[in-house]
């Protein structure tokens, strides 16, 4: 058994903004494990500037890993705790591997095309003129969930595309969640709750910066607005510390990104620490290529969650993979008869 990786730069096809900025370009890297003829592929879609594991060292961790792929899946996974993007890798390539039938990890009714995810339709921060045409686009493309990024345009105007999309759609006819990224401070963080829970939303994640455990326990404990954890679970690998702070903070649901939080047995450690606080989850991609979003989204429909995911990330780069995935209707859907087109 042999292993190397390479990297791939994601171009966007328009600039995405976010409370961290605006991408243009996002680096990706694969992990290519080969034995007795099969391959196994596996995405570690480490993110600059929000992975714990973006370190002037994450290469130097990649090419020790590929090294040591000889010590099989189980114990890399221990000893790259500290690097849950090359976790998840490394776990998307065993079990590509060991499946046979090349990126099917989790054979389901999803990957016979006979079952779709619900997906929530995604914003991007900017212009006011730019937001209200991705809202409309995203209706007219038959989302019923819909999912804006804030914090990095005037607030009152923010407030304002809410309220033109309560003029027209109802909470019955929209679901409408909101991410802050971090971009309130605690001190007016509840009053910015209280003026968006007008508008009948169905959460805002991650209202102020993740690591102010009090505050953010305060402010789950009086919002009007359900409150789901992001970036407040990035770097938390221990199962104890992990049950530890959805007990202090008690948020109604956490968001799941396998890459940020070690693949999907990192996942499965926070949901059952989740259902253990009676707290709600769903899942996210972290803009992956379709190669990572689609064990993202394979595994996610093994959970039967009737929540909307958010996974609706294929379409955003010139230069991503052909694969089966496609966005119809608001749902992610399998084309089995589709084909792979994996080049790098």
């Amino acid at each position: 058994m042999t292993a190397t990786f390479q990297k791939y730069t994601l171009q966007f096809k328009q600039p995405s903004g976010t409370s961290r900025g605006i991408l243009k370009t996002k680096d990706t890297w694969f992990i290519i494990i080969d034995s007795e003829g099969k391959k196994g592929i596996g995405e570690c879609g480490m993110f600059k500037g929000l992975s714990i594991d973006d370190r002037a060292d994450f290469e130097a961790i990649l090419s020790w890993t590929c090294k040591n792929i000889f010590l099989g899946k189980e114990v890399l996974l221990d000893k790259l705790k500290a690097f849950p993007s090359i976790q998840f890798g490394v776990e998307m390539a065993f079990l590509d591997l060991e499946n046979g039938k090349p990126f099917e990890l989790f054979p389901s009714k999803f990957t016979e095309s006979q079952d779709q995810i619900p997906i929530n339709g995604l914003i991007w921060m900017g212009t006011e003129s730019f937001m209200k045409d991705q809202i409309k686009t995203k209706i007219e493309e038959g989302f019923s969930c819909i999912k804006l990024k804030i914090g990095a345009i005037d607030f009152q105007t923010e407030l304002d595309l809410l309220k033109s999309i309560r003029t027209h759609f109802s909470a019955e006819d929209i679901e409408l969640r909101v991410d802050a990224n971090g971009a309130f401070s605690p001190a007016d963080a509840l009053e910015k709750l209280k003026r968006l829970s007008d508008y009948q939303l169905h959460s805002i994640e991650q209202p102020i910066k993740q690591g102010q455990v009090e505050e953010m326990a305060k402010l789950c404990q009086t919002t009007p607005l359900d409150i789901a954890l992001d970036e407040e679970l990035i770097g938390v690998f221990d199962v104890t510390n992990k049950h530890d702070l959805l007990q202090i903070i008690q948020p109604q649901y956490i968001i799941l990104k396998p890459t940020l939080v070690g693949g999907f047995s990192g996942s499965a450690a926070w949901i059952e620490a989740a259902e253990n606080a009676k707290t709600g989850y769903w899942i996210t991609s972290a803009l992956e290529s379709n190669i990572g979003l689609n064990a993202i989204a394979q595994w996610t429909y093994t959970l039967q969650s009737n929540k909307p995911q958010g996974l609706g990330t294929s379409g955003l780069y010139t230069n991503n993979f052909d694969s089966p995935l496609e966005v119809k209707n608001g749902k992610l859907q399998y084309r089995k008869t589709a084909h792979w087109n994996f080049n790098l």
